[in-house]
């Protein structure tokens, strides 16, 4: 099972939306603390829509927990200063994707550590960065993807027609 790790989120409806995306993606969701909000707030269980009591949630007090309760742990790194994209490395099904807080990102005395699975979505000019939700899914769903979207329907149906070559 992949799992997503945030680092000190700020924002509770990115994290009710990322909470959402895992249980639709069959993930995990990490959340190292400070978050920027409770946990139970209710914007967070408002962007995750009913979705949240299905989530599989674990809360650490810091990134120093976190490494502690996951010993050994493959953990790619999400950081715009990466030097590889997001599509040039291999994930392992039970790895472990870090995203940073959307005003700062990881910050950068962990990834120092971690240079070699370090990894960027590529943009434009001088963008700054993407969502944190829409970078959470772009990820995620590529790591999906190289695991042949293990465990995951993989055919939609119409729910009052049928398909005319069904």
């Amino acid at each position: 099972m992949l799992n997503i790790v945030l680092h000190e989120p700020e924002m509770p409806a990115n994290t009710g939306n990322i909470g959402r995306t895992c249980v639709a993606a069959g993930a995990r969701l990490h959340l190292i603390e400070p978050l920027g909000f409770s946990i139970n707030d209710k914007m967070v269980k408002r962007a995750g829509l009913d979705y949240w009591d299905k989530l599989d949630v674990t809360v650490y007090d810091d990134f120093n927990d976190f490494c502690e309760r996951n010993p050994g742990a493959k953990i790619y790194m999400a950081t715009t200063k990466a030097h590889k994209t997001y599509t040039e490395v291999s994930y392992e099904p039970d790895c472990y994707i870090m995203f940073g807080k959307e005003s700062a990102g990881i910050p950068e005395e962990i990834l120092v550590d971690h240079e070699d699975t370090c990894v960027r979505i590529p943009m434009i000019g001088d963008i700054r960065s993407l969502n944190l939700s829409n970078s959470v899914a772009i990820v995620l769903y590529e790591a999906l993807r190289q695991n042949n979207f293990d465990h995951m329907n993989q055919e939609g149906h119409l729910h009052r027609l049928e398909w005319h070559d069904e």
